[in-house]
């Protein structure tokens, strides 16, 4: 198991770079059912380790012996095991059974697959603070504050704040909410105080491998909701420059980028040309993996040169509203010491509100 692998600590750290300022080091059935959209099991030799610069030694000046030349060597790497699911959310108005169960029960379908990896990625569709009223929309989520710990005790490391519903309780709460993220050991992306905060990447140190995670939201009620240099918001999933911005900033400082974005048309069950699009920017840019979600739909996973997409991971922790709502997955990613990438999805199912569970075996990496 990874989790003796690495220790977790929260450290904020101030600055720019390359445009994104500070980042957090993290050390560490109503209907019949429908055909499932296409589950891939692929690998990819993408290489994504890093080396350092050859050391130039000197002749010696004098007839003395001179010491043997030193060399800088990296850690050597480990095998990784990286899993992100798409929409969670741990509101006991929209899942009532979380007042009577406890948010443990949300997890309790999963067999601790979460405890087992080395990082898991979420999408938290709701506000994770007390704070603030609900806008005038027709949904408005809210992730009570006691909810929190059931994450990180279930094996919740990354939270995606970059969504539709992450400024349900308004501006105050949303940056509470991230703190409130933070205070609970989880960490926050996609979301902040201003646009540099909300694109700032979350960095972890793995088995000897850096990893960064940076969050999007593309499914903006309005443009109030994305952040701007004095403006607290999700960072934008619909502008490609900041994105590129972003993930170039955390490709700088990581081996491997993992993307984690709310974008698509709710229904949808393929990618569409734009996000295609905004894929490739990405990937360009240095992201190696991307979780993407907010279709409510489960989309296929397609490499796309040399980089592991999960188009759409549909719901998770989420009401049972049909059969292809319920229908899900988690999206595992298996990273190989020579920097081979191997990725799959898990096939899951909502079988009641709010508890996901697993119903078929992993393709790839350890066996379920």
């Amino acid at each position: 198991m990874s989790r003796s692998a690495f220790k977790l600590l929260v450290v904020l750290i101030g600055g720019f770079l390359l445009g994104a300022a500070s980042f957090s080091v993290w050390t560490v059935g109503r209907s019949s059912p429908e055909p499932a959209p296409l589950v891939l099991a692929t690998t990819t030799t993408r290489v994504v380790t890093t080396t350092l610069p050859p050391v130039t030694t000197l002749a010696p000046t004098t007839t003395t012996t001179a010491p043997p030349p030193t060399t800088t060597t990296l850690p050597p790497k480990g095998t990784l095991l990286i899993q992100g699911v798409g929409d969670v959310a741990l509101d006991p108005d929209y899942i009532p059974v979380f007042r009577s169960e406890g948010y443990d029960y949300a997890f309790s379908g999963l067999e601790g697959l979460f405890l087992e990896d080395d990082l898991t990625v979420v999408n938290l569709e709701c506000t994770p603070s007390d704070l603030g009223r609900p806008l005038i929309k027709e949904f408005t989520f809210r992730c009570p504050t006691e909810a929190l710990p059931a994450l990180i005790n279930n094996g919740v490391e990354v939270a995606n704040m970059g969504n539709n519903h992450s400024g349900d309780f308004g501006k105050e709460a949303l940056v509470d909410g991230r703190r409130q993220l933070i205070a609970a050991g989880v960490a926050p992306v996609g979301a902040g105080k201003d646009n540099a905060e909300a694109g700032a990447p979350a960095i972890f140190e793995i088995k000897g491998w850096t990893i960064a995670v940076v969050g999007f939201g593309g499914v903006a009620p309005d443009s109030s909701w994305y952040a701007h240099d004095h403006r607290a918001g999700m960072r934008s999933g619909d502008h490609v420059d900041q994105m590129v911005e972003a993930v170039e900033a955390a490709a700088q400082v990581a081996d491997i980028v993992i993307v984690t974005i709310h974008w698509g048309f709710e229904l949808e069950t393929e990618p569409n040309p734009g996000d295609r699009e905004r894929a490739e920017a990405m990937i360009a840019a240095g992201a190696d993996i991307i979780f993407g979600h907010h279709q409510h739909r489960l989309n296929p996973l397609e490499i796309v040169d040399g980089a592991a997409v999960f188009w759409g991971l549909g719901n998770f922790i989420w009401p049972r509203i049909s059969v292809p709502s319920a229908t899900t997955a988690v999206a595992r990613v298996v990273i190989y010491p020579d920097g081979t990438i191997e990725a799959c999805m898990i096939p899951a199912f909502i079988e009641t509100h709010g508890r996901p569970v697993i119903t078929g075996e992993a393709e790839c990496g350890p066996p379920v």
